[in-house]
């Protein structure tokens, strides 16, 4: 004779033990793990947290694989794609993200951080291009219209070597520019420019900071660019004095807000009025 002793039952043999695991409700059997549940929710349970099912909860229905199992997901139901959890409907995904993930909620969509969350809020998906430049170009912020004037690309023939001069002659009281950096003064600009000399047998090396490149003009394009320029201009916070090579990493800083500045309306209006002060120079 066989025993249930979870039943206190005995049974002639076992083919009719089995009979009675299979149909009493004090019994629900993984025939695949040899495991029996006292409950239905037990045995679901097991199903979904081991790694020897696939099964899926809501259609009660078993997949070949874990991989077969997320495709069932995306295609039958709405996956949360940062924690996996699986809901019914819709409505469902859309108040999970809402409360658990940075979510914007207008274009239904999950990011990774706050920070990038953040950062597609004040694109131009969702914010107007406010601040134009006199060749034409619009731009969301201030500091990506000077980033457009420090490019070289505007076609009223602003770079960075211009805008400088003049952020030089406006701040006389050097409010963002840093007195002790501008040893020559407005328009004294000096370049650097690599040769054949760079070679060091494997690679073009700059001789300032030893970064290599593989072909002499992405050196020669390091060597313009702001990497190992004075850095010109300062955070005009007392207990900040960050600095920067250029005003549009400084603008960025500002709008960060980062270290509060942007909050004192003497430093809004300074950084207000060279701006505004370089869309008028692009549109003359």
């Amino acid at each position: 004779m066989t025993y249930c002793e979870r039943c206190d039952r005995h049974f002639v043999h076992w083919g009719a033990l089995d009979q009675h695991e299979r149909d009493s409700y004090m019994h629900h059997i993984c025939r695949t793990c040899d495991r029996d549940f006292t409950t239905r929710d037990g045995l679901e349970k097991h199903w979904i947290n081991s790694s020897r099912h696939a099964y899926c909860r809501y259609c009660d229905e078993h997949f070949s694989d874990r991989d077969e199992l997320g495709d069932h997901y995306d295609t039958e139901h709405y996956l949360c794609a940062l924690c996996s959890k699986v809901f019914l409907n819709e409505l469902g995904l859309h108040e999970h993200n809402r409360q658990s993930h940075p979510y914007c909620v207008e274009c239904k969509r999950v990011f990774q951080s706050a920070n990038n969350l953040r950062a597609h809020l004040n694109s131009s998906v969702h914010t107007p291009k406010a601040f134009s430049c006199g060749c034409g170009q619009a731009y969301v912020s201030k500091s990506a219209l000077l980033l457009h004037m420090e490019s070289g690309y505007c076609k009223r023939g602003m770079n960075r070597q211009r805008l400088n001069d003049a952020i030089i002659a406006l701040d006389r009281s050097n409010v963002i520019t840093n007195p002790a950096r501008l040893i020559g003064g407005p328009g004294q600009h000096v370049h650097s420019w690599a040769t054949e000399r760079s070679w060091n047998g494997e690679a073009y090396e700059c001789y300032f900071c030893h970064s290599t490149f593989r072909s002499l003009k992405a050196l020669n394009a390091h060597l313009q660019s702001p990497r190992h320029e004075e850095k010109i201009y300062v955070c005009p916070k007392s207990d900040c004095r960050q600095q920067f090579s250029v005003l549009s990493a400084l603008c960025q800083h500002v709008e960060s807000e980062k270290c509060g500045v942007v909050r004192f309306r003497e430093v809004k209006a300074v950084m207000d009025s060279f701006v505004s002060g370089m869309r008028r120079l692009t549109a003359a």
